[in-house]
């Protein structure tokens, strides 16, 4: 699960943010059945960049945002009984996301942003997306592990967001829809059911600007099939999240965060998640 602390923000129209983001994550893989691995764990380091663009859209706040991955993944553990370390390096599968905040963000910019946002201290945002994960990674079809899915992943969302004061509230639901992998390993064809998360997140933001979030999350579905053979492996996963944003000049920031994810079955992954970022807004 992708937490996301400020997710829905109104923010003033035209705006451009661009980022770069470094996390490094740490894997302990139980037992899964679709990919043979035992005694697995993994590390992952991963540059993300991304791009945020806002606007108007009938009369309400809406916005685009394109992340892209590349990644670095070592993969220890027994792999159909030996023991290995497997490397991959590459590109990942892109995000393309567009998202409108349909009550509470009416689109402004300049000194009628500002002045609306003075003047609601207390308010409540809701907004909607639509993302697609687009299956451009780095994938091969003779590999059992990759970096790339080979597959579109689409995860609409329903979000809301309550504002008091410096404080804010947020609960944001998804659902990830799985198209077919036909090239998966050995030739066969991997299917993924429906997988359905929410997670909510508290946001508390100082006078310099600064902010901090204490977040958290659950999924639970995403079964998979590999040829009509189904693997028995439903997902159902904690998460939880802490993240402080801090502001460098009146346009740029950085954050650091962490998240963790937690398995709530006997098979799964627990990760954890180290995130340093930069964004700057024009």
């Amino acid at each position: 699960m992708n937490m996301e602390a400020r997710r829905w923000t109104h923010l003033p129209t035209d705006a451009n943010i661009v980022g770069i983001a470094t996390v490094h994550t740490n894997i302990d893989i139980a037992l899964d059945p679709v990919f043979h691995i035992e005694e697995g764990t993994a590390e992952a380091d991963t540059i993300m960049a991304s791009y945020l663009h806002s606007f108007g859209f009938l009369g309400k706040t809406a916005r685009l945002d394109v992340r892209v991955p590349y990644k670095r993944i070592e993969w220890k553990g027994k792999l159909n009984g030996v023991q290995q370390t497997i490397n991959r390096e590459g590109l990942g599968d892109p995000l393309i996301r567009l998202s409108v905040n349909f009550f509470g963000a009416p689109a402004l910019t300049g000194e009628d942003y500002r002045a609306y946002r003075t003047a609601h201290t207390t308010t409540t945002v809701a907004g909607a997306s639509l993302g697609v994960i687009v299956p451009l990674g780095q994938y091969k079809k003779s590999k059992l592990l990759n970096i790339g899915q080979n597959r579109y992943i689409i995860r609409p969302q329903l979000g809301i967001v309550h504002i008091r004061g410096s404080w804010s509230y947020e609960v944001t639901g998804t659902l990830n829809f799985f198209t077919d992998n036909h090239d998966f390993f050995g030739g066969k064809t991997r299917e993924q059911k429906l997988l359905l998360g929410v997670q909510s997140h508290i946001v508390h933001t100082f006078k310099n600007r600064m902010w901090a979030s204490l977040s958290a999350g659950y999924d639970n579905g995403g079964e998979t099939t590999v040829d009509g053979d189904d693997k028995h492996n439903r997902k159902e996963d904690a998460f939880f999240s802490l993240g402080i944003g801090i502001p460098v000049t009146r346009t740029a920031s950085i954050k650091l965060g962490y998240v963790g994810g937690r398995t709530q079955k006997d098979i799964g992954n627990d990760v954890d998640h180290f995130i340093l970022s930069f964004s700057n807004r024009f």
